[in-house]
């Protein structure tokens, strides 16, 4: 074999993590304009526990056909439980909920600030991150970009809906803890954590579902349902494989930059399909996010996966 042969492997295999990268964004990008649907008759919790617990199963029985094991030590159960907090039962919950009254686009945007929590807890508190000048800008562009977001409304209003806005905020941080915790598993089939998470995830969410919202007794309309198994299949079932596969190649910061590869989709799906608009200010706001989180991205592959 040639020495430029292992370089032209790794090169294809890093063309095809980033292929998945884009493909992960676009799922995630469908995901709030699908969880606007679902919520209009179908109340947080329960959609949560729905999406999840579905989501849950077609996974194991993908894992039943092909053989793959669920991990088995308690150490490991135990560190999917806490994953499953922080991607699944937190930020889910919240982001469910706010939906209810914020527009899409503006959750979209809001959430695509995940790299930057996960740099900050990567460089201060796991010390799993370098800092350099590049990535500290990108930081305070990102928070500024939030700032600027947070709080209006489309009709340009101060405060209103502020509640919600930081609940998405709130759900950004456990996800870029989620990011932080995920390379544990980077030993395991992709699957295995995926299910392992969901199925935590679910045996809290359940019963969460009924303490909270009664929402077993609800009656989903036609395209609440189209919109719940929409987003299982695509961004939940499919994306959680995707997810823990590219942190295990890409390491968290690059996995976390699809936040930022799923405005565009996500925004124009609220304004298309739901008539949304942005202010002038949260036009600035975004892109001071998206030029932040590129920022962020920017990561030697080799050096992210060698701190792994």
């Amino acid at each position: 074999m040639s020495v430029s042969q292992p370089r032209d492997i790794a090169a294809r295999g890093m063309v095809n993590d980033y292929v998945l990268l884009l493909l992960m964004s676009a799922f995630s990008g469908a995901t709030f304009g699908l969880i606007k649907i679902a919520v209009e008759t179908i109340p947080p919790a329960t959609l949560v526990a729905w999406r999840t617990a579905l989501a849950c199963a077609m996974l194991l029985a993908f894992m039943a056909y092909h053989h793959i094991s669920l991990p088995r030590t308690r150490e490991e159960w135990g560190a999917l439980a806490l994953q499953a907090c922080f991607n699944s039962v937190i930020p889910y919950t919240l982001i469910a909920w706010a939906q209810q009254t914020i527009d899409t686009s503006v959750v979209t945007i809001l959430s695509s600030t995940t790299p930057v929590f996960a740099f900050l807890i990567g460089a201060f508190v796991t010390r799993r991150e370098v800092s350099s000048a590049k990535r500290i800008a990108g930081v305070v562009l990102g928070l500024v970009g939030v700032v600027l977001i947070v709080g209006q409304n489309a009709h340009g209003a101060w405060l209103d809906g502020l509640p919600q806005q930081v609940a998405v905020v709130g759900a950004a941080v456990c996800f870029a803890f989620s990011a932080t915790l995920g390379w544990r598993f980077r030993h395991l089939d992709p699957t295995a954590p995926a299910a392992g998470s969901l199925l935590c995830g679910a045996m809290v969410l359940i019963p969460l579902s009924f303490i909270l919202d009664d929402g077993w007794q609800a009656t989903p309309s036609v395209r609440s349902l189209v919109g719940l198994a929409a987003l299982v299949i695509f961004p939940t079932t499919i994306g959680f494989v995707l997810y823990f596969r590219l942190l295990r190649s890409l390491g968290s910061v690059v996995t976390t930059a699809q936040s930022y590869l799923r405005v565009p989709i996500g925004v124009a799906i609220g304004v298309i399909c739901f008539g949304e608009a942005l202010t002038a200010m949260q036009f600035v706001g975004l892109a001071l996010v998206l030029t932040g989180v590129a920022a962020m991205a920017v990561t030697h592959r080799a050096a992210d996966t060698d701190r792994s």
